[in-house]
Order: C-alpha cells, then structure tokens, then sequence
C-alpha cells in the first residue's frame, strides 16, 4: 500500500476517533453535571468532578471543593463524592468512619434518601434533556415546510424541459390537488399516486395567477440522506447524487427505486448515477438486511441501501415555534427509547439479529460517518446517542445508575439500606455483567457482517 492509498484512510480515522471522543465527551460531561449540580443543591459535597480517566492532564479547584479535572482517556467521567470509595460510587467504610458527625450529611452514603436519588437519577435526566434541547433547536432552525407547498430552490436533476421555477405555489400535480401539509411535510399517499415520470404536469400559482409548469417527479431517485455503516455510505455515494437506472432500468421515482431494492433479495444491484459536479457514474450496490422499527411496535426486515429520500426541490418554509419544537423533541426522545427497549427485547427473544447491537468500535464508526456529513448530523447523532445513554444507565443494574435507583428502592420499603457485604457483592455482579455484554458488543463489531 503506497502513501498516497494511505492518508485517506489514515484522516478518516483520525476523524471517525475525534468525532468519537467530542461526542463521547459532550454527553459524559452533561451526564456527570446533572449529578454534581444536583447533589450540590442536595447538600452532597463534590470531591471530584473528571471528564476521562487516568493521569491527570489538567484541573483546578473551585470555591466549593470540588476539583474539576481533564484525564489522559477520554472514554467517559465520573463524580466522586465526599464518602466514595471510587467512580461508581462504592462506599469508603474506612473514610466514613474518620468523618466527623456533623459532615456525615454532606457525603453521599449519610445524606437522606430523597437526596441521594435526585443526585443519582439526574444524571440519565441531564441526557434526556440534553437530547430534548438539541432536537428542538434542529427543529426550530430548520423550520417546516410551508402550507401551502412552495418552491423554494430547484435542486439539480439530470432532468430537461423543467419550467416550475422559485416562488411557484404548487395547487396540483399530475391533475392530483397538493393536500395540506403535516408535520412530516408532503403527504406519502399523495406521493403514492403520482405517476412515475421524469416530467409531470404542474399547476402553480405564480405572480398571483394559475398557469401551468413542467416539473420533476417531487420525490425522484435522489439521495437525500446517507445511513451510517450502510452500503450506499460505503460506496462513495453523496448527498445530491441522482439514481438514474437500476440494472439497466431506468427510475424516475424514489419509489420505485425502494421496490427494486427490497426486491432485490439481497443480490448485487449495478447502479447509474448522476452527480451534479461531474455527471454520470456507474457503481455497484448489494442490499443490506435491517431489522426496522415499525410504529405499532415489533420490527420488520427488509433489504436496504441506506438511502433517505429527497425532494426535487427545497420547500419554502416557515418558523416552528418553541411549544411545536419542544413537543416534536420530546416524541422524538421517546420514539428513541421505545425503538430501543423493542430492540432489546426482540434481540433477546431472538426475533431480530443479535448483531443490532453495537459496541464502543461501531459507535465510533458511526461518530466518523455522521461528522463527515456535517455539523447538523453530528449534533443529531450526539442528540440520539445521548438519549442511549441515559436509558442505558436507567438499567436496573449495580453500578448503573438504575442499580443504585434499585438499592435506594430497597431503602425507601426496608426502612434500611443494603448490608455492605451484600453491596460489594452485587456490585462487583453488576461489573462483571457489564464488561460481558461490553466484550458481547465489540464481538459484534469486529464480526457482524
């Protein structure tokens, strides 16, 4: 392998690593602050607040005690509170016992119980409203597309004889009267009765009159969008790139092109394509088998490419509100964690591949490929990866956060708290349950087709 083979590769892991570690960091470090500015409020003093593990690169001390640090491995964080033996909150029995009586309170084993559950609860809180906040702010600055439908700006299309210029207001295509639009923009059924053609007959109001224009099919075989680790992201496809035909077949809509596609039964399928910067290109797609979420709940198989469709045009749009953006980010958050806990349980009902899930190795590679489709896919990423996270650490299990929720639990119907021995004991199962499915995961990575 020569040099220049090499430093492509070389950058795109030194990308798909950075991206890892940014996102890894944002969402660790909002994580570790819902619980230090919570156990703060609580009366829990903070001896640590670290972002990554190890030697120490950097850290200060604030006027609360609390030393704030930078560790040489940046794979996650922790808060060690006054009273813990380490970072996931074990007991320092020796260290208790030298603490005078009237500071028990301030640490996190002598604290009441209602503190020490707001504390550790807000840590997977902190994800969730992180991940509300970013998804409302991609809402609101992309806005949603006008009613009526608009022309905002034609995109390129291998397509002649196009006359739908800006500014038109679309009334009907192909004889079919445009329908109000949604939350989700145009309408799939509407969409579903359009002829598929390269030219459609339009009827626009331009300058405040009806007249008739030619256009483009309004959901053409065009790449809107590009799924992580799938085989069109693979190939070198960008966003813009038009499908013109499939194994000699021309297609003229995006659904035809899903057709051939879940057709296809997983075979190699020849693709011609066009791009706007240099043209015509021929490339060669086999059809990847995914386990999808269906929105009455289960999941269904289908072959896929990973392309996401795109409109012929951008749409005008209009501003979303704050109540609308915060809304749709929050059935967004819960969509994620719903889809997530079907997954799971269908992976171990065996009901889909085990192979959906992914380990530290696939999470970074879909870091890299989510950065390298620009800042608003990163963020997104971050945004759904931070929504995992939470839910994750929700998980009744010792050492998670859900395992200490678990424990105080136990407390709060006891009366007590679990013995030490038995602490220890379930802790150090929980440890070994994690680095399990840790080791399970990255399997997965390495050999899941």
């Amino acid at each position: 392998m020569d040099l220049q083979t090499l430093l492509p590769q070389f950058g795109s892991g030194v990308m798909t690593i950075l991206a890892f570690i940014v996102a890894l960091s944002v969402i660790v470090a909002i994580h570790e602050y819902g619980h230090y500015i919570v156990g703060r409020w609580s009366g829990i003093k903070a001896e640590v607040f670290s972002i990554g593990f190890g030697p120490v690169l950097f850290s200060r001390m604030d006027r609360h005690g609390t030393r704030w640090q930078v560790a040489a491995l940046p794979f996650g964080g922790y808060v060690k509170f006054l009273g813990d033996s380490d970072a996931a909150s074990g007991k320092d029995s020796a260290a208790m016992a030298q603490t005078p009586p009237e500071r028990l309170r301030e640490t996190m084993h002598g604290a009441p119980l209602w503190a020490r559950t707001a504390t550790v609860a807000a840590g997977p809180i902190f994800n969730f409203i992180l991940s509300i906040l970013i998804f409302a702010a991609v809402l609101m600055a992309g806005g949603k597309t006008a009613d009526p439908l608009t022309v905002g700006a034609l995109k390129p299309l291998p397509v002649e004889g196009v006359t739908l210029q800006p500014g038109d207001e679309v009334l009907q295509i192909a004889g079919q009267p445009v329908p109000e639009m949604g939350a989700g923009g145009i309408d799939d059924a509407f969409l579903q009765e359009l002829p598929a053609q390269p030219l459609l007959d339009y009827e626009v109001r331009r300058d405040d009159r009806r007249t008739e224009a030619q256009g483009p099919h309004p959901m053409p075989p065009i790449v809107g969008g590009l799924s992580p680790q799938s085989a069109a992201l693979d190939a070198g496809l960008q966003q813009g790139d038009v499908i013109t035909a499939v194994n000699g077949t021309p297609v003229h809509a995006f659904s035809e092109l899903r057709e051939i596609v879940e057709g296809s039964n997983g075979a190699p399928l020849e693709f011609e394509m066009w791009r706007p910067e240099s043209g015509a290109y021929t490339t060669t797609l086999t059809p990847r088998r995914v386990d999808e979420p269906q929105p009455g709940g289960g999941f269904r198989t289908q072959w896929r490419i990973g392309i996401a469709a795109g409109m012929a045009f951008e749409p005008a749009t209009e501003a979303r509100g704050p109540i609308e953006a915060v809304g749709g980010a929050v059935a967004q958050t819960w969509q994620i964690i719903v889809s997530s806990l079907s997954g799971l349980y269908a992976m171990i009902t065996g009901a889909i591949s085990s192979c959906n899930m992914s380990g530290p190795i696939g999470i970074a590679e879909v870091s890299g490929e989510m950065a390298s489709q620009g800042a608003q896919s990163f963020i997104w990423f971050i945004a759904v990866l931070s929504t995992a996270v939470g839910l994750l650490n929700l998980f009744p299990v010792p050492v998670l956060d859900g395992g200490h929720l678990m424990f105080y639990a136990y407390e709060g119907v006891t009366g007590r708290p679990p013995s030490d021995r038995a602490m220890r004991f379930l802790m150090t199962l929980g440890l070994t349950l994690i680095l399990s499915l840790m080791l399970f995961a990255v399997f997965n990575d390495i050999f899941c087709p």
